[in-house]
């Protein structure tokens, strides 16, 4: 048996701490967020539509087509009728111009931080170049 070394305890370490990070990933994302919505919400390639009333404000998304809108995998969220501008990461969570360091798991978990970021206030269009 190979004898005990620093680099080998600190390698077999690291390699705990990085499986021990992974599962806690995948255990977030299979249950419910802060923000209400679950994994699931991703069907067909792609999130679903949405129309509800959170918190007194009215939330709508739904897959558009063309536009030429690169961001947001061809959705839109809006916010009591104001466009909020989405993007999509490459590790497929959501994040918005309102709460851009706070990614989420669907649009609709992006639209629901949104408005629990704004307090009431009305969301000001986004001039996107």
């Amino acid at each position: 048996m190979p004898e005990l070394t620093r680099r080998r305890a600190l390698g077999t370490a690291a390699a705990l701490a990085t499986a021990a990070g992974a599962q806690a990933l995948t255990a977030s994302s299979a249950s419910a967020s802060p923000t209400g919505t679950t994994a699931d919400e991703h069907h067909h390639g792609g999130p679903e539509a949405f129309d509800e009333v959170f918190r007194g404000r009215r939330i709508e998304g739904r897959p558009v087509t063309g536009g030429g809108h690169h961001h947001g995998g061809g959705y839109a969220v809006f916010i009591d009728g104001v466009e909020l501008h989405v993007m999509s990461n490459a590790d497929g969570s959501w994040i918005s111009v309102v709460s851009h360091y706070d990614p989420v798991p669907t649009p609709r978990a992006a639209a629901r931080a949104a408005v629990v970021e704004l307090q009431g206030a009305p969301l000001v269009p986004f001039a996107a170049n």
